[in-house]
């Protein structure tokens, strides 16, 4: 592994100048989304449904939504943004006539994207805080759990965005991976109330299953053994297809 941490904060600072720019534009379609989940289910649904797994249901849906806002500010900038700099821009290409190297790059973009996930993470759970559906200072503990949020998606768009031929394949990643993550993940309601035993065994596969189940956590001041196989499989995960992703990295810039 040739890695430098100056080069790989280079990579990180490009990405962040280029933010800067746009900001406006990017933060409003992917930040104001769950924000009108929360507003339009937790209001609409949440006047017929007192509880939601023993807690009022826009208390239950709070902290899911704030993962969910960590999840899609890391997707969005591994996925067509990272595509675009690959294959249309060459950025890539231009980085690596500098002392850049492959894993520089991947770890630039990693960064990155855990950035965007706490952008959008953190300025949701201030809109959540504000509303008063996080109990302070207990909830603050789902601040260190962004960070991981974004690392377990940002290795999961990059592996797809790395080995896709076609940009119009990122349809398929959105509508047949992150809604069905979004709608079956206990973000909605709890699936060991709704699902048989079997069926429970097979949604722990789910990535966004675990970062939502430590916030709730999180939220209600509980803790439990679960959140240590939560954890660990946020991290173990993240680490394999970081692997996946630095051989399809190096593939992609040196061949």
């Amino acid at each position: 592994m040739s890695l430098s941490l100056p080069h790989a904060l280079a990579v990180w600072r490009r990405d962040a100048a280029m933010y800067r720019r746009t900001w406006k534009l990017n933060i409003l379609p992917n930040f104001f989304e769950p924000v009108f989940y929360l507003l339009s289910i937790g209001l609409g649904v949440g006047a017929y449904i007192n509880e939601m797994g023993g807690t009022p249901y826009l208390v239950f849906l709070a902290p899911a939504l704030v993962c969910v806002a960590a999840m899609n500010g890391a997707s969005y900038e591994v996925t067509y943004n990272i595509y675009v700099r690959l294959t249309f821009e060459k950025a890539y290409d231009a980085m690596l006539t500098t002392p850049i190297e492959p894993d520089d790059v991947l770890a630039g973009e990693v960064l990155w994207a855990v950035t965007r996930a706490l952008i959008y993470g953190g300025c949701f759970f201030i809109v959540v805080a504000a509303a008063g559906l996080a109990p302070l200072p207990g909830g603050l503990w789902i601040l260190p759990l962004l960070p991981l949020t974004g690392l377990l998606f940002a290795t999961i768009g990059l592996v797809f965005s790395l080995r896709i031929p076609n940009i119009d394949l990122f349809s398929f990643y959105y509508t047949l991976f992150l809604t069905p993550l979004f709608l079956f993940s206990d973000v909605f309601f709890p699936l060991r109330e709704r699902l048989p035993a079997h069926w429970l065994w097979v949604a722990e596969v789910l990535p966004l299953l675990h970062p939502v189940r430590l916030a709730r956590r999180a939220f209600q001041g509980e803790f439990s053994p679960v959140m240590l196989w939560d954890l660990t499989y946020i991290l173990a995960v993240s680490a394999v297809l970081l692997l996946w992703a630095r051989r399809d990295m190096d593939r992609r810039l040196t061949s």
